[in-house]
């Protein structure tokens, strides 16, 4: 299918939108013991910024996704952008641990709203065939800016120190040029501004749907373990227990990456012709034989192939999450429901990482052991939650009243009221 220039400028920007929210965060994955030893403290001590930064995304969602909602997605998606940017600037001047946890918290609500409008805003504008395989492009900008940060680490670390990497975390910035000469506002958006009096609360929302909304929600939780639970800690595991280099880690970090990013464009794509949650399931599930050789190996090369499979399997299932969770809300909101259970299910998994490092702390700095336990779980959690959902793959989003719902046959118990 044909895509206009406006089309693929709306997935470039969405796509890049998300790497360089991701870049930002992941640049503080890499620093953890760096900053710990500047500051005094103990890593466990530091990992609460990641911990706040991800439980202040749903404000971050609510906030932004409603102003989407109400004034549409392209502004909103530019203030969001610079906002986050500059929030992570300024954390590179923190001049003790509690300034950086305020500003982390801070970064936490800006990043928080990005990916709702993003994805929003791209699944309005795409043809719906194209669902699949963008989602999985639009979910790799996440390993992208994981990657981007990867490469800055290793290139940049050693002379910059982790001030300068947060300094270069204000680029992104740039971006918001891009979306102001290319991008179009959201045709769904438009319409509906023109044909519909008021729109609903997202509380009236919330209230009518709230059994779909329960089900997404602990769904994004195991969700987010599944990721940061493999994502997060990785570093440290490499920097502490295995005491790598700067230079080899930032060499796996890339090699993961790039499996991730192949395991999103991949099971995206292939959800388009299977179906969501059958590609999700297959996905979360190779985790499971992958697991000690990612986990458990010794030397950088066995580890390196068990981190490059795992983000195959992680990402391989994040891939299709842009999709489902925009198909399956309810398009009055859809700026605002996405990204708000995709974030209220990050604040009940932001604990992933003090967690973790609490766990590998009480043995001996055991972090492969510490991740293995949450990635295992959370993949059978996964694979069995998914088949409760409905299939909402090629749902109209034409419409400002989203128009007729399709699902297919087969549909899960939750399929949304008013699908037949």
């Amino acid at each position: 299918m044909t895509w206009t220039k406006q089309q693929r400028s709306v997935a470039l920007a969405s796509y890049l939108g998300w790497t360089l929210d991701a870049f930002d965060f992941f640049l503080m994955v890499f620093v953890l013991k760096d900053i710990a030893k500047a500051f005094g403290v103990e890593i466990t001590s530091v990992t609460i910024a990641l911990t706040l930064t991800l439980a202040l995304r749903p404000l971050g969602a609510l906030i932004f996704g409603r102003l989407a909602d109400r004034y549409g997605r392209r502004p909103v998606l530019m203030a969001n952008i610079v906002l986050f940017s500059l929030l992570d600037l300024a954390s590179g001047f923190a001049t003790s641990l509690t300034m950086l946890l305020i500003l982390r918290s801070a970064f936490g609500v800006a990043m928080g709203g990005e990916w709702g409008v993003g994805s929003a805003l791209t699944m309005e504008s795409i043809p719906p065939k194209s669902r699949g395989i963008m989602s999985g492009i639009l979910q790799a900008g996440y390993p992208s800016g994981y990657l981007l940060a990867s490469i800055v680490f290793g290139l940049l670390h050693d002379s910059i120190g982790w001030r300068g990497m947060f300094m270069i975390g204000v680029l992104p910035a740039l971006l918001v040029l891009f979306i102001r000469r290319n991008v179009p506002e959201s045709p769904t958006w438009e319409h509906g501004r023109r044909t519909a009096a008021v729109r609903p609360s997202i509380v009236s929302v919330l209230t009518r749907e709230w059994k779909l909304a329960l089900y997404m929600i602990v769904l994004m939780t195991a969700f987010n373990f599944f990721s940061h639970g493999t994502q997060d800690m990785y570093p440290t595991f490499l920097l502490v227990q295995h005491k790598f280099t700067t230079h080899t880690v930032s060499a796996i970090a890339i090699t993961y990456n790039i499996g991730a990013i192949i395991g999103g464009v991949a099971f995206g794509a292939l959800s388009e012709k299977i179906g969501r949650r059958k590609a999700i399931a297959i996905a979360a599930l190779i985790a499971l034989p992958v697991l000690p050789l990612w986990a458990f190996a010794t030397g950088s090369i066995p580890l390196a192939i068990g981190a490059f499979l795992m983000q195959i399997s992680v990402q391989g299932a994040w891939g299709v999450i842009p999709a489902h969770l925009n198909e399956m809300s309810p398009p009055e909101v859809r700026a605002t429901f996405p990204g708000l259970v995709y974030q209220l299910g990050n604040l009940l998994a932001s604990a992933n990482a003090t967690i973790q490092a609490t766990i590998a702390h009480q043995h001996g700095d055991n972090y492969g052991m510490a991740m293995a336990l949450v990635a295992g779980t959370v993949a059978v959690v996964i694979s069995v939650l998914i088949g409760f959902g409905g299939e909402h793959r090629g749902v109209r989003m034409d419409a400002g009243d989203g128009a007729s719902i399709e699902p297919e046959v087969g549909a899960g118990k939750l399929a949304r009221a008013g699908s037949s």
